[in-house]
């Protein structure tokens, strides 16, 4: 019996610590390939010098290409312009975050910078991303951030190739 109940608890805590349904679809729905089509600050009226990622421009990232693995949570952007520096492939790893998938307007993902090599380019360190919207053909990105001690929010728009 002892050991019936052994089994019985080992088999709920595997399909317990399992991603979500909702994580599942996302990662299936993020796979393949998309474009950044623009980058936008709601509620926000001017000319920003944006750096995204610590990586380059929001200008460079305008229709860069983004290529989302799901079996192991890799990918790539190659940011492109003539008046890009960081011009190229840039590989990254990206999750869902699995604490925060019913949050009210869309839940989180992180994304962390890596080398080929699937080596952290930044410490260790990546970035949360509100994931405003995602179907089979657009998702729709927002990060905040502080500008001049006030919430500023860019806003990402992709369509899938």
């Amino acid at each position: 019996m002892k050991k019936c109940l052994f089994i019985l608890m080992a088999t709920l805590l595997v399909v317990s610590c399992g991603p979500s349904k909702t994580a599942i679809e996302a990662r299936k729905t993020f796979k393949g390939d998309w474009v950044l089509n623009n980058i936008t600050y709601p509620n926000n009226t001017g000319d920003f010098n944006v750096t995204l990622f610590n990586e380059a421009s929001a200008k460079c990232f305008q229709g860069s290409m983004w290529s989302f693995v799901s079996n192991n949570n890799t990918g790539t952007y190659t940011l492109q312009g003539p008046n890009c520096t960081s011009a190229g492939e840039k590989y990254f790893n990206w999750s869902i975050d699995e604490e925060n998938t019913a949050r009210e307007g869309g839940y989180d993902f992180l994304l962390k910078p890596t080398d080929e090599n699937n080596r952290s380019t930044t410490g260790n360190q990546g970035f949360r991303i509100n994931l405003v919207e995602l179907n089979e053909t657009s998702m729709t990105w927002e990060q905040t951030v502080t500008l001049e001690g006030s919430p500023f929010v860019i806003r990402m728009n992709f369509t899938k190739l």
